[in-house]
């Protein structure tokens, strides 16, 4: 077990489900209280809301440290599926920090600035509803790098270019 511990990739594939579940959880958690008018709810659902779109960076992180073996590990079609979802995870991770930014200041804003509250309550639910998009939007490529029976296209054209081609740019650095 220890030893699992070590693997970055297995770290991402262990994080990630923060993201993908816990993320809309929090967000439901949220428009029920906003809708039920519960302060301690929404506040609780806030939290929940900062710490799930914040773990978007130890997700990104050990996802790129673990690259390299999970590619050499896939074949080629889910080799080119893991550059898909790379490129689409470091290309709209700032959603993630958005949502979690946005939650953080709608926390501050009952002491600070109690006239916005409501609104940055419900920006703040309508930005995490997006990560959950963009999640599920990121999620979708990773599921094909190494199931076969989940392939029933191949990766996207343009993604994979744009992805080849950042791969190119890091490797003149």
């Amino acid at each position: 077990m220890k030893e699992l511990f070590g693997q970055p990739e297995y770290l991402h594939v262990l994080a990630n489900p923060i993201l993908t579940h816990a993320l809309p959880l929090a967000a439901l958690g949220l428009l029920i209280s906003l809708l039920a008018r519960s302060r301690s709810a929404i506040r609780a659902s806030l939290v929940l809301t900062v710490l799930a779109a914040g773990a978007v960076w130890p997700v990104v992180h050990y996802g790129r440290l673990g690259f390299d073996r999970i590619q050499s590990a896939a074949d080629a079609t889910g080799g080119d599926w893991l550059k898909v979802h790379r490129y689409r995870a470091e290309n709209n991770a700032w959603v993630f920090y958005v949502a979690a930014a946005a939650a953080a200041v709608a926390l501050i804003t009952p002491t600070r600035w109690s006239k916005i509250t409501a609104l940055a309550n419900w920006l703040t639910l309508i930005v995490a509803v997006a990560a959950c998009a963009v999640a599920a939007y990121v999620a979708y490529p990773a599921g094909r790098v190494r199931h076969r029976e989940f392939r029933h296209e191949p990766p996207p054209a343009a993604e994979l270019q744009a992805a080849h081609q950042e791969e190119a740019a890091e490797s003149q650095h």
